[in-house]
């Protein structure tokens, strides 16, 4: 008798080794990338949405009167966010090109508005935010996406040119830039913030293909900048004792970071279920920014977070594949930086919460509260998006698919050509 072939062996059904195949080919596919980065985006923000809900209401309704009152502006900021991130998924690269000099000028004067007397908000230890009345913005945002841009723009002219092959023209003026980017940061007392826009830089240089010695050599300065800026600064210190021994005075020194493992602990494999987490009454401060990784432990349990940890690794893994993939030299470097942007600020906020790394107070990307946060994340990915139609066969891809549906509601409500 003739042997039965494996994918018809039940009912006509693949066999295992014919749907790994077949696993394997869609991630070949011209618009894999796109969609990833759409994908993850769209469940990272709907998830972030429900949890700052979760995650704020009992505060809110003791502040407010209402448990809506973040969960309302959130989906402000996304109303707003979501419109930049389709515009910027349909702008060519020359534009992106064209607004890194703009973006990097503004960072600065934002920046240093910050540090102007009334002007400036301080929280927490940092001055981080301008207070215009109802709207307090976060100008270190608008930052990191200026140093992506400027950077990617300012080495891809020089690789152009065959200008970085020496040290000097590769390191300036881009080490100058991203210096004083930094330092205005630092003035402010922003460490999470200065080490997401050092990974940037390392970040580029890395990509661009800087020689090992001059890598390592930049790596051990951030090093030692990193550590004086946790010496000058006794809460620092105090945060960095507290990490070293979590079981010392946890009152003072690490109560947010062990009321942010106790809530993770305490979910267990499924959680205790959406809207019955305990840390938020009070226990667990700023539940719905900096620790909301936190309550998504606790009320999903080790399911919800593997869910947001799968999510945030396909769009590093979509980012990068981006990256490898284009050939113009600033896609790619801009590619790159903005995906060590965005998942090196969230290593760093999920390995705060979970213990592995000192809390240094930055959102986790797309779920934590905050529009000046928010806002910059969506148009990076949506720049991502516009990247990722450059791919080869993409562009071929997309127009076999037609129209999108935005574009058919625009078309027709006759705001669009067809």
């Amino acid at each position: 008798m003739a042997a039965v072939p494996a994918e018809e062996e039940d009912g006509g059904r693949p066999g295992p080794r014919e749907q790994v195949v077949a696993a394997i080919g869609l991630l070949d596919r011209p618009l894999t990338s796109y969609y990833l980065v759409l994908g993850c985006t769209v469940m990272l923000l709907a998830l972030g949405l429900t949890m700052v809900l979760s995650a704020s209401s009992v505060n809110q309704l003791q502040a407010t009167g209402s448990a809506f009152t973040l969960f309302q502006k959130q989906a402000l900021w996304m109303a707003i966010g979501l419109p930049g991130m389709w515009l910027a998924s349909r702008l060519p690269v020359k534009t992106f090109r064209a607004l890194a000099y703009p973006l990097l000028l503004l960072s600065i004067v934002v920046l240093m508005m910050v540090l102007v007397p009334g002007l400036g908000r301080s929280a927490g230890g940092a001055t981080r935010w301008i207070d215009l009345g109802p709207v307090q913005i976060q100008p270190s945002e608008l930052a990191k996406l200026a140093l992506v841009l400027w950077g990617a723009d300012l080495l891809a002219r020089k690789e152009r040119l065959g200008q970085l092959t020496e040290w000097r023209p590769l390191l300036v003026p881009l080490m100058p830039g991203a210096g004083v980017l930094v330092l205005l940061v630092m003035l402010g007392s922003d460490l999470g913030t200065t080490l997401v826009l050092l990974a940037i830089f390392l970040g580029l240089l890395w990509v661009v293909g800087a020689p090992a010695r001059l890598f390592v050599g930049i790596t051990g300065l951030v090093g030692v900048l990193v550590s004086i800026l946790i010496v000058v600064e006794p809460y620092r210190m105090r945060r960095l004792t507290g990490f070293l021994d979590p079981s010392g005075n946890q009152l003072t020194d690490n109560y947010q970071g062990m009321q942010g493992l106790y809530a993770i602990g305490s979910g267990g494999l499924f959680g205790t279920g959406l809207g019955e987490g305990r840390a938020k009454w009070d226990y667990l401060p700023h539940a719905e920014t900096d620790f909301i990784f936190a309550i998504v432990g606790e009320e999903f349990g080790l399911v919800g977070t593997l869910v947001v940890l799968s999510l945030i690794g396909l769009l590093a893994y979509a980012g990068l594949r981006i990256a490898r993939r284009v050939n113009d030299p600033f896609t790619r470097l801009a590619a790159a930086g903005a995906t060590a942007w965005l998942v090196v600020q969230a290593v760093v906020n999920i390995g705060a919460v979970i213990g592995v790394l000192p809390i240094t107070g930055i959102p986790l990307p797309l779920v934590s509260y905050g529009g000046s946060a928010l806002i910059p994340s969506l148009f990076a990915l949506g720049m991502l998006l516009a990247f990722a139609k450059r791919e080869p066969g993409a562009r071929q891809a997309l127009s076999a698919r037609g129209p999108g549906p935005v574009v058919r509601a625009l078309s027709w409500l006759g705001l669009a050509r067809r």
